[in-house]
C-alpha cells in the first residue's frame, strides 16, 4: 500500500495488510520490552537464590544444578508449543497468560518445603517464560516489518536490563526479609505485568507477513527460509562461545591474582559491555550490514578472548567491557535477521526454533567446555572458545547469498 493511502486510514484502525498505527507499534515495542526484562530477570534470579536454597534445604551441588536445569529445560522445550498456542488464543492472551504463569511459579516456590516442590514450581515458571521470546520478538518483527532490526535491538537490550535489575533486587530483598516473602513480592510484579499485557497489548493481524510476502520479488520469496539453518547454527555456536567464556573468565582472572571484591566488578564490566553491545550492534547491523557486523564481532570476540588470556590483570580489566560487547553484540544482529530468513507467515515459529537452539546451547555448552577444561586445562579450553568464534566466520560468509538484496548492504 502506498504512503498516501496510509495517511487516509483512521488513527485507530490497522491497514488491510496489518500494519498498525505508530501508537500501537510503540505499545507493542515497549510492552514487549517490559515482558522481556521481567522474564529474563526471572530466569537469572535463580542464580541469586541457589545459595539461599542450598542453606535452607541442605541441597547438594547436583541438586542445585537440577533446579537450574528444570527451569531452563522447560523454557527451551516449550518455545515452539507456545507459538502454536498463540495461533489459537492470540499473542496478547498467550503472552499475558505466560507471564502470569511465570509469576505463579515463583509464588509457589515461596510456598515450597522440599526439593520436589521447588522443581515443580520452577517448571511452572519456566513453562510461563517459554511464551515470551517467540511471541514478543515475533510481535515486534510483524508490526515494524522491514524496519524491525532497530526495535529488535531495543527489545534485546531490555532483556539485559531485566537480568541486571531483578537479580539485584532479589539479592537486596533476601537480606531484608525471608526469601519466601521476597519471591512473593517478585511474583506480584509479574502479576501486574500480566495485567498490563492483557489490557494494553495491541491486537496484531496475523495475515500481515503473508500479504507482504506476496509483494516480495520472486528471488526474495525463493530465498525465504533457505538461510535459516545457517543462521540457527551461527546462533547456537555464538551462544556456546559466550557461555563458555563466562564459565572460564573468573578462573582466568583469579589466576592473574584478582581479589574477590574486584572479581564482582570485573564481571559487572563484562555484563555492562554486553548490554551496550546488544544495543550498539543491532544499530550497526542496520547500517554496516549483517555479514560485516557478524564478521567484526566474531573476529573481535576471538581476539579479545586471546588478549584476556595473555595480558596482565590491569590491561585485562580495561579490556573486559569490549569483550562483553563482542560476546553479546552478535546476538542482536542474529535476532534481527530471523524475520528475514523465516518463511512467509512463519516468523513466530522461526523465533521459537531459534530461541530453543540458543537456550539449549546456553545450558549444554558450559558443561562441554567444562569437561574439555578438565582434560586439557583452563587455557587450552578457553582457546577452544576463541576457535569456535572463528568457526562462525565461514558460516557467516555462506549466509550472505541467502539474505534479501532489498534490505541493503549485507557485507
Amino acid at each position: 500500500m502506498s504512503l498516501p493511502s496510509l495517511s487516509r486510514v483512521p488513527a485507530r484502525v490497522a491497514d488491510p495488510v496489518g500494519s498498525p498505527p505508530a501508537a500501537s507499534r510503540g505499545r507493542v515495542l515497549w510492552l514487549s520490552c517490559v515482558a522481556h526484562a521481567l522474564h529474563d530477570g526471572y530466569t537469572d534470579m535463580i542464580y541469586v537464590l541457589l545459595p539461599v536454597w542450598q542453606a535452607d534445604f541442605g541441597l547438594s551441588y547436583g541438586a542445585l544444578a537440577m533446579l537450574r536445569g528444570v527451569y531452563a529445560g522447560t523454557m527451551a522445550s516449550l518455545q515452539i508449543p507456545a507459538g502454536q498456542l498463540a495461533k489459537w488464543l492470540g499473542t496478547r492472551a498467550t503472552l499475558a497468560l505466560g507471564t502470569l504463569l511465570a509469576a505463579a511459579g515463583y509464588a509457589l516456590a515461596g510456598m515450597s518445603g522440599s526439593l520436589l516442590g521447588l522443581c515443580v514450581a520452577l517448571a511452572i515458571s519456566g513453562m510461563g517464560s517459554s511464551t515470551q521470546h517467540p511471541l514478543a520478538s515475533g510481535a515486534v518483527s510483524r508490526v515494524f516489518g522491514k524496519a524491525a532490526r532497530g526495535p529488535l535491538s531495543i527489545y534485546n537490550f531490555a532483556g539485559d536490563v531485566g537480568k541486571s535489575i531483578m537479580p539485584a533486587a532479589i539479592s537486596l530483598l533476601v537480606t531484608q526479609m525471608p526469601w519466601r516473602h521476597a519471591l512473593w513480592m517478585a511474583s506480584v510484579v509479574g502479576c501486574v505485568a500480566s495485567a498490563a499485557l492483557a489490557l494494553f497489548f495491541p491486537t496484531i493481524a496475523r495475515t500481515a507477513p503473508v500479504a507482504m510476502a506476496a509483494k516480495e520479488p520472486g528471488a526474495a520469496r525463493e530465498t525465504a527460509g533457505k538461510g535459516f539453518p545457517l543462521l540457527f547454527a551461527i546462533g547456537v555456536l555464538d551462544t556456546g562461545v559466550r557461555m563458555g567464556v563466562l564459565t572460564f573468565l573468573p578462573f582466568l582472572l583469579e589466576a592473574k591474582g584478582i581479589s574477590k571484591p574486584m572479581l564482582g566488578t570485573a564481571l559487572a564490566l563484562v555484563f555492562g559491555g554486553g548490554a551496550a553491545g546488544k544495543f550498539a550492534c543491532g544499530w550497526l547491523g542496520a547500517r554496516m550490514g549483517v555479514i560485516a557486523t557478524v564478521l567484526a564481532t566474531e573476529s573481535g570476540t576471538a581476539a579479545a578472548i586471546v588478549a584476556a588470556m595473555v595480558l596482565p590483570l590491569a590491561p585485562t580489566m580495561f579490556l573486559l567491557p569490549l569483550l562483553g560487547l563482542m560476546l553479546n553484540g552478535t546476538s542482536s544482529v542474529l535476532y534481527g535477521t530471523v524475520p528475514e530468513l523465516a518463511p512467509p507467515g512463519g516468523t513466530e515459529r522461526a523465533f521459537a526454533l531459534f530461541y530453543t537452539g540458543t537456550i539449549a546451547s546456553g545450558a549444554i555448552a558450559p558443561m562441554l567446555y567444562g569437561f574439555l577444561g578438565d582434560v586439557v586445562g583452563l587455557h587450552v579450553a578457553t582457546l577452544a572458545t576463541a576457535l569456535t568464534a572463528l568457526a562462525i566466520v565461514p558460516l557467516a560468509v555462506a549466509l550472505r547469498p541467502t539474505l534479501k538484496p532489498a534490505r541493503g548492504r549485507h557485507f
